[in-house]
């Protein structure tokens, strides 16, 4: 497995996987066009990918404006293999490389990233609208648990 910094080439492939979720679908993928990925990317914040046999098979994008997690998904072919965990830290470290501010993420308390992040050492916070729980980590705890 390879792990590198996302590229715009990189889109249709992030979108491929994004699509093939089998939790936390998008109704719609035209909900989330090639333009708002790239803007994420490359303007708001930054990405990764996980790469097997130069496919990517997982990605993580964190989002420094409005200081969350904008999406962490592996494809389910490659599920239950660390992809995933290991994204969530290069994203978490760089982020609070670059601030100290609090991150946050909205996820279903239904589906397996619920456990996921709760098992990274994220904090619930409420709701985050009518479907989803919201989740926090700050710098202290992340710094604290993954140093």
């Amino acid at each position: 497995m390879i792990y590198r910094q996302a590229e715009i080439d990189d889109i249709a492939q992030i979108q491929f996987v994004r699509n093939a979720v089998k939790e936390n679908r998008l109704s719609d993928p035209a909900l989330v066009p090639d333009r708002d990925v790239e803007e994420y990317m490359t303007k708001r914040g930054r990405g990764w990918v996980c790469e097997a046999d130069n496919k990517i098979v997982g990605f993580a994008i964190v989002d420094l404006v409005e200081n969350n997690v904008w999406a962490l998904f592996v494809h389910p072919d490659f599920e239950a293999r660390g992809i995933g965990k290991k994204l969530h830290r290069i994203m978490m470290d760089w982020y609070f490389l670059h601030t100290k501010e609090k991150i946050w993420l909205g996820t279903d308390p239904d589906s397996r990233a619920y456990e996921f992040y709760k098992m990274q050492g994220w904090k619930e916070a409420g709701n985050h609208g009518k479907m989803e729980r919201k989740f926090e980590m700050d710098f202290e705890t992340w710094s604290h648990g993954h140093v």
